[in-house]
């Protein structure tokens, strides 16, 4: 079943003039073949294990962290091949979804919902928390950010993606009373876990990010550059990294 559903999206993506095939070893299955089903960021797979240049990308940088295998971690989706991974190589992973009309450790249909702003495990709980393309969504980051750190360990690393532009930071909406304002023309995003509905981006992020994690009590944050050949065709993307 779950191979049928990736052969359904990879179909819906495809454009034939774009396809092409090529060798890349793979961080989370070694040496595969990638698919280029069109040419963009969201139509390049592995074909072993479907990961997209954003897995790619911060699986990549995962490697700073050494072994898994003596790490509690935690990772704000339940699905893909970075879960996949950490499933396979951790002491232990918490995964989880955000489910607006659920409270934060609620379940449905087996997951976990979370809600970054406001985390429902204890402080101090893990090791590593990773994510991926979910902060540009958070009404209030510098909560989310709090967050993060508070359910790290001392030392304990935090990886992660979001769309990065220019140098400084774009507000692009908020929330003033329970409502959203928007200060920016819309832009939203699709999210794969939810069938492609889209998503309202409150922030376009820049490379001033690692400031907004200073600011909520990171020893350290860096953005690991985006290395060239390390994703086919040229589609990596930089991680942002920190530690508590």
């Amino acid at each position: 079943m779950r191979e049928l559903t990736r052969l359904t999206r990879a179909l819906a993506l495809l454009r034939l003039r774009d396809f092409a095939v090529a060798r890349h070893d793979c961080p989370f299955c070694g040496p595969a073949l990638v698919l280029r089903l069109r040419n963009e960021e969201a139509g390049v797979r592995c074909l072993r294990c479907g990961a997209s240049p954003v897995h790619v990308s911060l699986g990549r940088a995962l490697r700073q962290v050494g072994s898994l295998a003596d790490r509690d971690v935690c990772e704000l989706s339940a699905r893909g091949p970075l879960a996949a991974h950490l499933r396979k190589h951790a002491r232990s992973v918490v995964l989880s979804e955000y489910f607006a009309d659920l409270p934060p450790g609620g379940i449905r249909a087996g997951v976990r919902c979370e809600d970054v702003q406001k985390l429902s495990y204890a402080d101090a709980s893990f090791d590593l928390v990773t994510h991926t393309e979910v902060l540009e969504h958070v009404p209030d980051d510098a909560r989310a950010f709090a967050e993060l750190r508070r359910v790290l360990r001392p030392g304990g690393w935090l990886l992660f993606t979001v769309p990065l532009y220019g140098a400084a930071t774009l507000e692009r909406a908020r929330l003033r009373d329970g409502a959203i304002e928007h200060l920016a023309p819309p832009v939203y995003h699709g999210d794969p876990a939810r069938g492609g509905e889209p998503v309202l981006a409150f922030r376009d992020y820049g490379h001033d990010i690692a400031s907004r994690l200073f600011a909520a009590g990171f020893a350290q944050a860096w953005i690991e550059p985006a290395v060239s050949g390390s994703a086919p065709w040229g589609f990596a993307r930089p991680v942002v990294c920190a530690r508590r």
